[in-house]
């Protein structure tokens, strides 16, 4: 199980604007300190793990961090029009289009997702995958 993910970012303001457009939303606590962000869901009562959390914050080598090719977080939200409203908010939060929502054929035909680039060029997505809701084959 994956217990964190640290993304880098030379400008914290701007990564905290980027973030706090999306993140909360997805039920994220988002703390800033000396050394970044700090982003965690809630543990839940008798939940018997701890869900990763994530970290933004400047490069420990001093160096300016650069985003991974081929590297990617991915947060699920609630349902498909989640999914376009934080894309849409993060985006005027500073991010980059990297694929507007929508389904995408080499996945299942429940999974919607809108990828994005934060300010540092870190690739997000942001992707629902509700059975309940109308699929890929099932949309007009």
């Amino acid at each position: 199980m994956i217990a964190y993910v640290t993304i880098g970012a030379d400008d914290i303001a701007r990564a905290k604007r980027f973030y706090s457009a999306f993140l909360p939303a997805l039920d994220y606590k988002l703390e800033e300190g000396p050394e970044g962000l700090s982003c965690a869901l809630p543990r839940q009562p008798g939940q018997p793990f701890t869900l990763p959390d994530l970290y933004v914050k400047p490069t420990f080598d001093g160096q300016p961090a650069s985003a991974g090719n081929g590297t990617m977080v991915a947060f699920e939200a609630r349902s498909q029009l989640q999914v376009r409203d934080l894309h849409a908010a993060a985006l005027a939060a500073g991010g980059s289009d990297e694929g507007q929502p929508g389904f995408r054929a080499a996945y299942g035909p429940n999974f919607y997702v809108g990828y994005l680039r934060d300010p540092q060029g870190n690739k997000i997505a942001l992707f629902s995958s509700d059975p309940d809701e109308p699929g890929r084959d099932d949309a007009d």
